[in-house]
């Protein structure tokens, strides 16, 4: 077998340990560092020694980051591999027999390296998915709000849709500090819910003692630190984002992404050529259909794993979509609905979206809109024969009329 990369090295990564294999003209050499910053930087010394210009390893858990951060700014060329695509033969397993394996199929050019994006994008992509875990968390703590309030018979969620708005926040906060009277609760409703101060003096009448306001304390106390935290993150993700101020006006043109666009940029980046095709930018999202046959039979078509924080984005922003008015993502989201369910026309729409993104961020255009009826318009002829059939089916004789 031809060998492409004279002078390699296989990394075997753990938590606590990297097995290296060095393979050079004069032969194979494998030695163990520790993870600590100084071992590794003795082992970029030891690839410098052997001159070694590509290294391999696995993507393992987190553990390949900062040793990948060090033989970057070394300049070597760094491959991260999907575990899955060069697993070791069975049997003889240790980690010198990985390390030696992984640089075996870097020599002969036979493993294909990870999407890996450069250092401002990974560390964009890690502030914004990180607001996302404080937006969720802050999610669950209102949840937490509504279980202590049912849990003491007040029932605000049934009157109000905004349990935490200017009107719930102030009715809590008096809850808080002591007030019981729900006449008087009702009375610090804002806004539109005036109109349901009856409801509301309903609802306000429960059970709530000193462990709820204790708990609700609590709980307003940390949703204010986490209200604190987003915006300055927000503020943070808007300054880290000014130079894709044109690629987020053409993707926010796609209904449904809206604010996603900047997740949607931070998870691909903007240079498209860094993906062979659009099928997979999808694959690598986890959005493209599963490939198993076997025996002439096709299996199970799940969609694979993927970029999991991508994908939820894409999921979400097909969710968004689907409620939009005279849209194709719209009509394509309830046509598939209605057949296959709205989970899978859900993974369909977010296929589609991001398939517009690869192309709006290639061509550098924005999104043309193209009907509710372009897939009908497109398939008439198989849709009409589609509905003649399953009317005879139905005993019903059929005659066609061209309109003029």
């Amino acid at each position: 077998m031809d060998i492409v990369y004279e002078r390699c090295c296989g990394l075997d990564v753990h938590k606590k340990m990297v097995v290296a294999c060095a393979l050079t003209p004069n032969g194979k050499d494998i030695r163990t560092f520790s993870t600590m910053t100084e071992d590794l930087l003795e082992m970029v010394d030891w690839l410098v020694e052997h001159e070694c210009t590509h290294v391999a390893m696995e993507s393992t858990a987190s553990f390949w980051k900062p040793i990948y951060n060090l033989l970057e700014s070394a300049n070597f060329d760094v491959l991260v591999v999907n575990a899955k695509h060069m697993k070791n033969v069975p049997g003889r397993k240790t980690d010198v027999k990985d390390a030696e394996w992984i640089a075996g199929l870097l020599r002969h050019g036979l493993l294909q390296a990870s999407y890996i994006p450069n250092r401002e994008q990974r560390e964009l992509r890690e502030l914004i998915r990180y607001r996302r875990s404080l937006i969720d968390e802050r999610a669950r703590e209102v949840n937490r709000i509504q279980k202590v309030l049912e849990g003491a018979n007040i029932k605000l969620s049934s009157v109000a849709s905004n349990t935490l708005g200017k009107s719930g926040r102030a009715i809590l906060d008096a809850m808080i500090h002591g007030e019981e009277d729900p006449k008087a609760l009702s009375e610090l409703a804002k806004g539109r819910l005036k109109s349901k101060k009856a409801d509301l003096q309903k609802a306000l009448h429960g059970l709530i003692g000193a462990h709820q306001r204790m708990m609700l304390a609590a709980q307003l106390r940390h949703i204010d630190y986490l209200d604190e935290e987003i915006t300055r993150l927000d503020e943070e993700v808007k300054e880290r984002m000014l130079p894709f101020e044109e690629e987020l006006e053409l993707v926010d043109t796609i209904p449904g992404v809206g604010r996603r666009a900047e997740q949607l940029l931070a998870e691909i980046g903007t240079n498209m050529a860094q993906f062979p095709s659009v099928a997979h930018l999808c694959s690598w999202a986890g959005l493209a259909p599963g490939n198993n046959e076997s025996a002439g039979k096709r299996k199970s078509g799940k969609t694979r794993k993927g970029n999991q924080k991508l994908r939820t984005a894409l999921v979400e922003a097909a969710r968004a979509a689907a409620i939009t008015k005279q849209t194709y993502l719209s009509a394509q989201y309830h046509r598939i609905g209605a057949r296959r369910g709205k989970n899978r026309a859900a993974i369909a729409v977010a296929h589609s979206i991001l398939t517009i993104v690869y192309y709006i961020l290639k061509r550098r255009q924005p999104y043309v809109e193209l009907g509710p009826t372009y897939y009908e318009t497109l398939k008439r002829d198989a849709i009409a024969k589609q509905a003649i059939r399953k009317l005879k089916s139905l005993g019903l004789e059929v005659e066609i009329k061209h309109s003029a």
